[in-house]
């Protein structure tokens, strides 16, 4: 068949459609991914040579009683259009959505010219964008059962969220701490914020990092904030920084747990990983989804559920040092952070995809 797979915005919506791509070609499958303009799916996606990318314009929209509604049609209505030409010359059979409004127009464009449609949402809380793209879906395929609720009219199917094959497949913890630069033998909690934004969860996790000499931290700030938070951390031997890493296999192989967002497609990873967290929601996302997918790892043990305006670096220390000191507590909540993961995620959605 051939598949197009629109995933593009952020890290969340790239990385479980580059892994449903892979697994498609897998099977001798034609895929191609579209994703947005912006720097962080270029980016995020050159690695990845094997695999065909193409661009669409990411149409973000406004409040519906909003005067900026009418540029967003019509930059929709142009962009739909487009997309109808890039199924036209690629002979599209299917199309699936990863979430977002960039994945609107593909699926829309695609249902328009007779391709199988289908969207697939991450969250505990789908996203507005899903919500209404799934009117022109054939299928609904979801991360969590705490989604459901919200696609009554659809054919539905929990599929889990797919990971990438480099996480499939870890190093060992020795060859992955070389790699990095980092110290095998020590404790490491490693500290993601996520694509959206963490300048006061970077700042929480330094202050605990100086009260901690003897862990070791893994910190990828994002490029935005990696020149202040490592003039923050010069003098600590102990707390490596990375603006980026596209190398999260060796990332998750070195790491005893971790300090992160929410988003769905990284704890899909630390899930898959078996990684025990502490979680702290981006509080300004979306309907306050990345609280819905915390509260999820939470009710099953596998993580402790912090917002940031509640927290500061002492508390975290105190959590850190719970979890870390704890043996038993971090075996046990890593053996639920793995009970939450779909490990053939991408299986099951090509196999929806493909009806075999």
């Amino acid at each position: 068949m051939k598949v197009i797979i629109a995933c593009g915005g952020t890290g969340g919506h790239l990385f479980p459609g580059v892994a449903v791509a892979q697994e498609l070609k897998n099977r001798g499958h034609e895929v191609k991914l579209l994703i947005s303009q912006k720097k962080v799916d270029a980016r995020a996606s050159e690695k990845y040579k094997n695999l065909d990318f193409d661009t669409v314009p990411a149409v973000a929209k406004p409040k519906t009683l909003s005067l900026k509604m009418i540029p967003f049609m019509w930059k929709m209505w142009r962009t739909i259009g487009q997309c109808k030409k890039m199924h036209k010359s690629f002979a599209t059979e299917a199309v699936i959505g990863m979430g977002g409004f960039t994945s609107l127009a593909p699926v829309l464009a695609g249902h328009k010219m007779g391709a199988k449609s289908y969207v697939h949402d991450s969250n505990a809380l789908p996203g507005k964008a899903n919500r209404l793209t799934s009117r022109w879906c054939d299928g609904v395929m979801l991360g969590f059962e705490a989604a459901r609720g919200f696609f009554p009219n659809n054919a539905v199917e929990i599929t889990g969220t797919p990971v990438r094959e480099e996480i499939e497949n870890l190093p060992e913890r020795v060859v992955a701490a070389e790699k990095l630069g980092l110290n095998a033998d020590l404790k490491t909690v490693l500290v993601m914020g996520g694509s959206q934004g963490a300048k006061k969860l970077n700042d929480l996790a330094v202050g605990a990092a100086k009260a901690m000499p003897g862990v070791q931290f893994l910190h990828i700030t994002g490029s935005s904030d990696f020149d202040r938070v490592s003039d923050k951390v010069s003098s600590s031997k102990n707390h490596k920084v990375l603006a980026f890493c596209d190398d999260m296999a060796a990332v998750y192989a070195v790491s005893d747990m971790a300090i992160m967002r929410s988003g769905a497609s990284s704890l899909c990873e630390i899930s898959y990983v078996g990684l025990a967290s502490i979680l702290v929601p981006y509080p300004h996302a979306a309907d306050d989804h990345q609280t819905k997918n915390a509260e999820v790892f939470e009710k099953a043990d596998a993580a402790l559920l912090r917002q940031e305006k509640e927290i500061d670096a002492g508390s975290l220390v105190a959590d850190i040092t719970s979890v870390l000191d704890d043996t038993e507590r971090l075996v046990n909540m890593s053996a639920a952070a793995e009970s939450l993961s779909v490990k053939n995620a991408a299986s099951i959605i090509c196999a929806v995809i493909t009806g075999r």
